[in-house]
């Protein structure tokens, strides 16, 4: 079953996703009509049915309908009646007569805590019959498809509308086939009547058609059976549906089984079936055992406290469910928060080693620069020591020269003295 605490913590989290279940059990067909025994107005219902399966091309292509009507192109089918009627068989055999696969809905998978989760799988389900081409089965469907709630106050119940709305859209634009089964079909929604084609009633099989269930219980070669069975008798006796008697049959054959003698002579007598239908019916009892009522056996009505106990009971369980609705919803939405925030710490990281490198750069550019300026200035520099020193030489150069000339004077002045002095 999808645990959805668990995939959060242990799938989101640790940044491991959950492989996602599957929403759908893949049968393919081996039970055709001629496996089941039904009344006749039950089965000229399901005929009527399959000639509206196979005549669909021309109704909907060669006549046209299908240009004139968009929608409600597919074809829904209710099967309702009560437990053990043959419902589920009728269902393969549906898809057996038109050579599909059936997709049978797993309610354990497609239920889901999110919100909004259990919709999207209810719409998964209907694209993987459309790409698959199968005929599309939802036993015990009034899980699924239940009165919506006329007044919403809880988180539960806007959840359960939302699955009854995209059911029924779904259901409005599929073009192939589906079957709902149930038990209790005054619990549908009223919106189904009309979008369901053709309502099929499961009754209990009368007392012929009893005899005839019990027999293909049996195989018809390697069952042991003895000579004073009775199926009529059996059939007559017990007004049970298919379902009972199936059980009833597994069970005398388990009864014959034990009994001492070598297993080459072991047979089914009637007193097993009489002994397995009986066993049968106490499960029943037993199955209605409450504190209230003991045993089951002999219940008569309840009075005004015990109706009343029951109904503070229920009251206060309602109220417990719509509490615990609205703390999972919280759950849901803080879950949801965190993930949000989880998810949004790698474009934290990321921006911020971009800005790291956006930072890097610029110091990079920044030093670059200085180091350019201080070329610059080193340059400068070396062109005035350059400047400098050649100033420097040419002062040299010409003191040497005005040297040179003051000495060549002096000389020329000691010359003419030393002229002077030789004429006197």
């Amino acid at each position: 079953m999808a645990n959805p605490l668990r995939d959060f913590f242990l799938g989101t989290i640790s940044g491991q996703q959950t492989p996602k279940k599957e929403l759908t059990d893949a049968l393919t067909p081996r039970r055709s009509f001629a496996d089941v025994i039904l009344p006749a107005s039950t089965r000229q219902q399901l005929e009527y049915a399959l000639v509206q399966i196979k005549k669909s091309d021309l109704i909907f292509g060669t006549w046209g309908l299908g240009e004139r009507h968009a929608t409600g192109l597919g074809l829904a089918f209710n099967f309702a009646g009560p437990p053990g009627t043959g419902k589920t068989i009728c269902a393969e055999a549906v898809a057996f007569e038109i050579g599909k696969r059936l997709l049978i809905v797993r309610y354990a998978e497609m239920e889901s805590l999110w919100a909004g989760e259990t919709s999207k799988n209810v719409t998964a389900v209907f694209r993987l019959a459309q790409e698959t081409d199968a005929v599309l089965f939802f036993d015990e469907a009034d899980a699924i498809a239940s009165r919506r709630f006329g007044s919403v106050t809880q988180g539960y119940q806007r959840e359960a509308n939302a699955v009854v709305n995209v059911l029924l859209k779904e259901l409005e634009e599929f073009d192939g086939v589906v079957i709902f089964a149930t038990n209790l079909a005054s619990n549908f929604d009223p919106a189904f009547e009309r979008r369901i084609r053709t309502h099929i009633l499961f009754e209990m099989p009368d007392a012929p058609a009893r005899e005839e269930i019990w027999k293909v219980q049996l195989h018809a070669r390697k069952t042991p059976l003895a000579d004073d069975v009775d199926f009529k008798t059996l059939a007559e006796k017990y007004n049970v549906a298919g379902g009972d008697i199936k059980n009833a049959v597994l069970k005398a054959a388990q009864i014959a089984s034990t009994e001492n003698v070598p297993d080459a002579q072991k047979q089914i007598h009637q007193r097993h079936f009489l002994a397995g239908i009986e066993e049968v019916l106490k499960s029943k009892t037993v199955m209605e055992q409450s504190i209230v009522d003991g045993d089951g056996s002999n219940r008569g009505p309840m009075d005004a406290g015990t109706m009343s106990q029951i109904s503070t009971a229920f009251t206060q369980l309602a109220t417990n469910q719509s509490a615990m609705g609205e703390d999972l919803r919280t759950l849901g939405e803080r879950s949801e928060a965190i993930e949000g925030q989880f998810s949004a710490l790698p474009e934290l990281f990321q921006n911020w080693e971009a800005a790291q490198n956006a930072a890097r750069l610029e110091l990079h550019d920044e030093l670059a620069g200085q180091i350019e300026k201080s070329s610059s200035h080193a340059l400068e520099l070396r062109t005035d020591f350059a400047r400098v020193d050649e100033r420097i030489h040419s002062a040299l150069a010409q003191t040497k020269i005005a040297l040179i000339i003051a000495v060549l004077g002096v000389l020329v002045g000691i010359g003419g003295i030393v002229a002077a002095l030789v004429v006197r």
